[in-house]
């Protein structure tokens, strides 16, 4: 069962919203990390972290199904290493060397040294926490990490590698066995070191409940409308009533077996429902946004630029990240997609 041949499959709003989430996690880390107190509203009213998992629940569902239409694993892994690696390494390596340039360090000490080396490598190797920071880059900011929107990036990596196996077991069991089986593993591990972060106060702890076994509810979730989007369509109500509800209660009563899926009936449902028109006919800058922000905004703060005007600060940041995302789209990432891509595609049309 999939909804592989329901006409919202190919006329969605998932990039306006991928775009909307992406400027969310902006717009929270400028105001975090400049300590605007004139900011510090974007806080209380936007949340980062829904952001990222609704970034989840997307991914979820896009992924599954680009794995079911492709004839063979390779083509899968092709499609999957077009879309996140350009960028993602364009970043990693922009950042090691055009930040020498900011660094209080000599370049001689900034280059040759082992930290240097080992934040390429690691960076490269979606294991950004081995090696955060750069050698006198960012050093007198509150936050001394490079680009702290790079964690999740580890994670859907790994989501991608999962898939298959994933979708051999929905073979095998059926989708609704399988999905709901890795939905309750995930909420049970993020419980637990949840529990255990509050008991033991290690914010290890706390730092293992949101990664990828904590975060897979979302992208399980997020699959689940692939496989059963005919019976969703069907019968939308029915979903996003109780999980409006039950995302109403969670502010107040933490529902932690209940959020995850409650979160992507109405992303799901927002995405499907939305006729927003054609987001990608200009391309796709939600990708370029997310990554590349927060070295934006660090570097706004390290050389004090509008210093003392939180609101033209702001504006300026917004102005620059959406001017390197639309390079990065057009100068890497389209570049190496597909033509039959359904970016490519959209932004011909």
């Amino acid at each position: 069962m999939s909804g592989g041949a329901s006409p919202r499959l190919r006329h969605n709003s998932f990039d306006l919203l991928r775009l909307l989430f992406a400027g969310t996690v902006c717009l929270v880390h400028a105001a975090n990390l400049s300590g605007h107190a004139e900011l510090a509203w974007i806080d209380r009213v936007l949340s980062s972290t829904v952001a990222v998992r609704a970034f989840f629940v997307i991914s979820g569902f896009l992924v599954f199904m680009s794995f079911e239409r492709s004839e063979t694993l390779w083509a899968y892994a092709g499609k999957r290493a077009r879309r996140i690696l350009p960028a993602y390494c364009t970043v990693v390596l922009l950042c090691a060397v055009g930040l020498a340039a900011f660094s209080g360090a000599r370049a001689a000490d900034y280059f040759f040294s082992p930290a240097w080396l080992k934040y390429v490598l690691a960076n490269l190797a979606f294991l950004n926490f081995l090696q955060p920071t750069l050698s006198g880059v960012f050093a007198a900011n509150p936050v001394t990490v490079v680009n702290g929107a790079l964690w999740t990036l580890k994670i859907e990596v790994m989501f991608y590698v999962a898939v298959p196996l994933c979708v051999w077991l929905v073979r095998r069991r059926g989708p609704f066995r399988t999905l709901a089986g890795l939905y309750g593993l995930s909420v049970a591990y993020a419980w637990a070191m949840t529990a255990l972060a509050a008991q033991s106060g290690e914010a290890l702890h706390a730092e293992l409940a949101r990664q990828l076994p904590g975060q897979m509810a979302y992208f399980v979730s997020g699959a689940f409308f692939y496989y059963f989007l005919p019976l969703f369509e069907r019968h939308p109500a029915r979903f996003v009533l109780p999980a409006l509800l039950i995302l109403a209660a969670d502010r107040f009563v933490p529902l932690p077996a209940l959020e995850p899926f409650a979160l992507a009936t109405v992303v799901v449902w927002s995405g499907l429902s939305l006729r927003a028109g054609n987001w990608a006919r200009h391309g796709d800058f939600s990708y370029g946004v997310y990554i590349l922000h927060f070295p934006l905004i660090q570097l706004f703060v390290q050389e004090g630029w509008l210093r003392g005007r939180p609101f033209a600060f702001l504006a300026a940041v917004i102005a620059a990240t959406l001017a390197a995302a639309y390079f990065m789209w057009h100068r890497v990432e389209k570049r190496f997609l597909l033509r039959d891509s359904h970016f490519v595609g959209q932004a011909g049309g």
